[in-house]
C-alpha cells in the first residue's frame, strides 16, 4: 500500500464568487479515483461538480465490487448507471473529468480521460499519462461557445469526457508500468496541472519534490500565489481566477 497524501481546494465561479468544489476524490484500497467536473456550458444543465460525485461514488462502487475489473469497463459500467438512475442524454449532460490510478502486487496502471493527468515517477524516468484533446481545441480556439463545447463533445473531431455516453470510457488513455519500476504517482485536476503547463512555474519532478517536502498544498499554494500575482488574467487568460485544486501524492517507496 503506497503512502497517500491529498490536497483539495475550492475555486471560485466565473463570476468571481466563492462556489463549492466541483473536484471530488475516492481513495480505495488498491485505487484512487479523481474527477473534475466540468462548469456547465448551458444553465439549463445540471451543475458538473453535481455529475462528478455521482460518477464518482458509481465508480468506486463498481471497483470495490469487482477490483480486478477492466477500468474501462467500469468507467462505462459507472457512466449508463448514473445516466439512467438520473434521465441523462448524451449531448445534453453534466460532464466530468475521470482519472483512475490502481495497483496490486505486480501492475500499476492509470486511466485518464479528458484533463486530469496522472505523472508516474521511477525507473522509467517521468511518465505524464495525460489527454490533452480538449486543451487542442481551446489552443485551436474551436470552443467558443457552449454549442461548440457540446457539438464536439465525445465526437470524432472533438473531445472525450464522461457524461451520457458509456463509449467515452472506452476512449480513455490508459498506461501500465511494472510495480517495481514505480517510486511515486501524482494525480492532479488542471487547476493545479496549470502551474506546469501554461504558468511553467515548476515542472513535475519539481511539483513532486514540493509536495514531498512541504506537503501537497505547497504546491496549490504557488498556483495560487501566482494566479494573485495576475488578478485580472492578463498574463495568463483564462475564464476564472482560481479554479478547483486537487494533487493526490501516491509514494510507492514508502
Amino acid at each position: 500500500m503506497p503512502e497517500i497524501s491529498t490536497a483539495e481546494r475550492a475555486g471560485v465561479g466565473s463570476d468571481g464568487h466563492p462556489r463549492p468544489t466541483e473536484d471530488h476524490i475516492a481513495l480505495l484500497d488498491q485505487a484512487i479515483l479523481v474527477l473534475d467536473g466540468a462548469t456547465s456550458p448551458s444553465p439549463d444543465l445540471p451543475p458538473g461538480g453535481w455529475y462528478a460525485a455521482l460518477l464518482r461514488d458509481q465508480l468506486a462502487n463498481e471497483l470495490r465490487a469487482d477490483p480486478q475489473e477492466d477500468l474501462g469497463a467500469a468507467l462505462a459500467n459507472a457512466i449508463t448507471a448514473v445516466a439512467k438512475a438520473h434521465d441523462l442524454r448524451p449531448g445534453h449532460s453534466p460532464s466530468s473529468t475521470v482519472s483512475v490510478l490502481r495497483w496490486n502486487d505486480s501492475e500499476v496502471e492509470a486511466l485518464v480521460l479528458a484533463d486530469s493527468p496522472i505523472v508516474a515517477f521511477g525507473q522509467f524516468g517521468t511518465d505524464v499519462v495525460s489527454d490533452d484533446r480538449l486543451i487542442s481545441l481551446r489552443n485551436n480556439r474551436l470552443l467558443q461557445t457552449g454549442t461548440d463545447v457540446r457539438r464536439r463533445r465525445n465526437a470524432a473531431d472533438g473531445f472525450w469526457v464522461a457524461e451520457a455516453d458509456p463509449s467515452a470510457a472506452h476512449r480513455a488513455v490508459r498506461r501500465s508500468w511494472p510495480r517495481a519500476d514505480v517510486d511515486a504517482v501524482l494525480i492532479a485536476t488542471d487547476g493545479v496541472a496549470i502551474g506546469v503547463d501554461e504558468y511553467r512555474l515548476f515542472d513535475w519532478p519539481e511539483v513532486l519534490r514540493l509536495a514531498k517536502n512541504k506537503g501537497p498544498e505547497a504546491v496549490l499554494d504557488a498556483v495560487r500565489a501566482a494566479e494573485n500575482g495576475d488578478p485580472h488574467a492578463v498574463r495568463w487568460p483564462r475564464a476564472k481566477r482560481h479554479d478547483d485544486q486537487v494533487l493526490v501524492v501516491a509514494d510507492f517507496a514508502r
